[in-house]
């Protein structure tokens, strides 16, 4: 199955991954298998020039226990680059409470930054509001990848979104490469034991 980051990456391309935490986590949940980060960072440090992986999230800051907190600390101290920022809660109209954090800001800013450097950009997420933002990337002479899954159902990549980039990797053909099978999800206060964090348990 390398011979798929093969066939997509040029030997001499410099590559970047901009990886949307809770899209993805809600794509691989939608396929029934889990994230093993370590993997993923080695499956594209092994092609082309890689130069970083970004991964985005947003915290609820005040929570007394965070099940994603385990996974971000992992991630950030073995050679992700870690962007967050505050979650906002919320209650909608039938009184549920919401989280509320979007990071398209944040990897717009970033991807159209990493354009003046990289030659392939990897954007892990299917959400269709990203259009724009690859075809400008596109217009600096910038290959963008999309990686999400057509594979749920509902879709969880934009149609617009996935016809727009140079390249449409559905994550399913990814899973014998970065993927686990789902781990049993413990209580809440029993997960995230020390050791090792594949995916996030709250998106």
């Amino acid at each position: 199955m390398s011979d798929l980051l093969d066939r997509l990456i040029h030997p001499d391309e410099r590559i970047a991954l901009f990886i949307d935490g809770a899209n993805l986590y809600s794509a691989a949940r939608g396929l029934q298998f889990d994230i093993d980060y370590r993997k993923l960072l080695e499956a594209f440090r092994n092609q082309g020039r890689f130069i970083r992986a970004n991964y985005y999230t947003a915290l609820i800051e005040d929570q007394e226990f965070s099940p994603i907190r385990p996974l971000v600390d992992w991630l950030d101290y073995n050679g992700y680059s870690l962007i967050t920022k505050p979650a906002r809660e919320f209650t909608d109209a039938v009184g549920r409470r919401r989280v509320k954090g979007d990071m398209d800001i944040e990897i717009t800013v970033d991807m159209m930054e990493a354009a003046k450097f990289a030659d392939h950009l990897f954007l892990f997420s299917g959400d269709g509001d990203f259009t724009p933002l690859v075809q400008a990337l596109q217009r600096q002479g910038v290959r963008v990848s999309v990686v999400s899954t057509i594979r749920t159902n509902p879709p969880m990549v934009a149609d617009d979104l996935r016809r727009q980039a140079d390249n449409f990797v559905d994550l399913v053909d990814l899973a014998p490469i970065v993927g686990r099978p789902p781990r049993e999800r413990a209580p809440e206060r029993e997960r995230a034991p020390a050791g090792r964090y594949s995916d996030e348990d709250d998106a």
